[in-house]
Formats: C-alpha cells, structure tokens, sequence
C-alpha cells in the first residue's frame, strides 16, 4: 500500500470523532485548521514510520495539536497582559473619566469570567483571584493538574476574546456617536 493511503482512509473514517474531540479544546472556528494540520503531519509521519494504529494516531496528533494551540493562545494572552500596568484599571487618583473607563474595563472582565464555562470559571477564579497552585485546584476539586492547565488557559483565551470584543463594540459605538 502506497504511503498515506492507510492514514487517508482512516482520517476519513475518524474525521467526525477527531472534530469532536478538538471542538472540546479550541474554538469551533479552528477545528477545521487543527483536523487538516493532524491530517498533514500524520501523512508526513507515515511516509517515514509505521504507523501500527493509524486510527489512535490521528486522534492523538489532533488532541496535541489542539492542545499546543491553546497553550500558544494563552501565552500570547497572559504574556499581553503582564505589559498591563495595574494603574490602567482602577485608580482613584486617576481623572474621572480615566476612573469610569477603568471601572467599565473592570466590569467587562467580571462579565467575562462569569460567562465562562462553570468548571473552567472555578478553576479559572481559584487560580487567578484566590493564587491558588494547580496542585492545590487538582486536590480541592478532584480533577488532573492537567485539566486545570486546559481550564486556566481556556479562561485566558476566553476572557481576552470577550473584553476584545466589548472594546470593539465601545469603539464601534462610540464612532457612531460623534458621527
């Protein structure tokens, strides 16, 4: 059998059970990107290695991928916002407007937290307002270290997509009323 007809026909087979798996990590709209790159590097792999369980290979390249993805979306988010200076959210010696900015910025993040997920949004709030460690979240809620790194980095990505978006709106809206 020529190389990648084995992982063509099985990606075929799987494809549905690989997107399911990868919508439960990423963002509906990078499935697709992930399934295709899965596709690609399992190909590649074929051509140079034997592949025993073409099926759970293609599953565990997708699961990687999706993974390596999210954890490049949450460093790109944490690492943006560790440039923030605390000043820029609630000052009190700051002029009112910058104060009421500050204020809405605040109650953006609150709104985005609260729209997480319920067990990303625990383990999301343990880590990032009470510190708690990953060791600490596993024990307390009963769940793998690995799990809560998933959560913290999905909370990330989550929150910054929401607040992005409120600015957009803010922008949008406030565009429209000085026209």
């Amino acid at each position: 059998m020529p190389a990648g007809d084995g992982i063509a026909s099985i990606y075929m087979t799987c494809r549905d059970l690989m997107a399911r798996t990868v919508r439960r990590i990423v963002r509906r709209h990078d499935v697709e990107d992930i399934l295709q790159e899965a596709f690609v590097r399992s190909f590649e792999a074929e051509g140079r290695q034997t592949i025993h369980d073409a099926r759970a290979f293609l599953l565990r390249t997708a699961r990687n991928l999706a993974l390596d993805h999210v954890s490049r979306a949450a460093y790109r988010t944490t690492s943006s916002l560790e440039l923030v200076d605390d000043e820029h959210f609630i000052d009190g010696s700051a002029a009112p407007d910058a104060q009421i900015d500050a204020e809405r910025r605040f109650l953006t993040f609150c709104q985005a937290v609260g729209s997480l997920p319920e067990q990303c949004r625990k383990v999301f709030v343990l880590h990032k307002v009470y510190g708690l460690s990953h060791a600490e979240i596993a024990e307390r809620l009963g769940i793998a270290q690995s799990t809560i790194e998933k959560h913290i980095a999905k909370g990330l990505l989550l929150c910054h997509e929401h607040m992005s978006n409120a600015a957009r709106g803010a922008a949008t809206a406030g565009a429209r009323r000085s026209a």
